[in-house]
């Protein structure tokens, strides 16, 4: 007898012999494509943004403050930036932006992220767009061919990730100067990058890859109890790892954008003391 779910022939993915034959493509009434729809717009505009500051080349350093998206300054065309974090290893044959060349270790570590995997999966890919919404590939083959495959590589970018962090954290240092160098002063760029160093280190810290490291391949925690307490603060902080990748991507924007308003003369950096 038939039920009206027999299996439907020549048809892959959800529409393969061993699935239902449901006619509707999902059984969803909520408005499921609103997350995904929002993670693209907001995703495609941090994209814009850091593509049209990477490649400016200017408005970067306003002293005492440098752009998150230009340190460290690697190359030879960078702004001099008093006991700033500035490291010529690239001569004068390197005539694009600096910015280029240190971006591409944390926007690599973000793009191998566990998180982001499943937000520009879902929104760009619609690989699945959402859960119990069918994707429109025939076909998966998950992380297992090139270009994926790349994804492998997340841990080195962490790595890469922790260094970069600990630039930020000197740059922050260097924003309790005034405009003359001289130390113990304060403005609204420092708390700003107070804010953002706090949201990088959470948010690096709270990756799979540093619980991994932090408490992987113990088989009695209780022989290791330092390295049991930092796996549960690291897993406290990963449960937020999600919101955390939005905050300091957020908050890495704002640090930057700031320093090119001071930098290109929109305002002054307002002083508390």
């Amino acid at each position: 007898m038939a039920t009206g779910t027999e299996p439907q022939q020549n048809s892959g993915g959800v529409r393969a012999r061993t699935r239902a034959a449901i006619a509707a493509p999902h059984l969803r009434t909520d408005r499921w494509w609103l997350a995904p729809a929002v993670t693209a717009a907001g995703l495609f505009a941090f994209v814009v943004y850091s593509t049209w500051r990477a490649f400016a080349g200017a408005d970067y350093y306003a002293a005492p403050y440098v752009s998150p998206f230009y340190s460290p300054c690697l190359a030879q065309n960078c702004r001099t930036m008093h006991a700033g974090p500035n490291a010529d290893l690239f001569g004068s044959w390197w005539g694009l932006s600096p910015a280029i060349i240190i971006l591409i270790f944390p926007l690599g570590f973000r793009l191998t992220c566990y998180y982001y995997r499943k937000a520009y999966y879902r929104s760009f890919w619609a690989s699945p767009p959402a859960c119990a919404v069918a994707e429109p590939h025939a076909k998966y083959t998950g992380e297992t061919r090139f270009p994926l495959i790349l994804q492998n590589v997340h841990r080195y970018f962490f790595y890469a990730a922790l260094l970069v962090a600990g630039v930020l954290t000197y740059d922050t240092v260097l924003s309790f100067r005034d405009t003359h160098y001289r130390w113990g002063h304060m403005g609204l760029g420092t708390l700003v990058f107070l804010v953002n160093i706090v949201l990088i280190w959470a948010y690096t810290v709270s990756c799979h890859s540093c619980r991994h490291i932090v408490g992987g391949k113990l088989k009695h925690f209780s022989r290791h109890p330092v390295r049991y307490r930092a796996w549960q603060f690291v897993g406290r902080l990963n449960a937020r790892h999600m919101q955390l990748a939005w905050a300091s991507l957020f908050s890495v924007w704002l640090a930057d954008f700031y320093v090119y308003l001071v930098a290109s003369g929109v305002f002054a950096d307002p002083r508390f003391f």
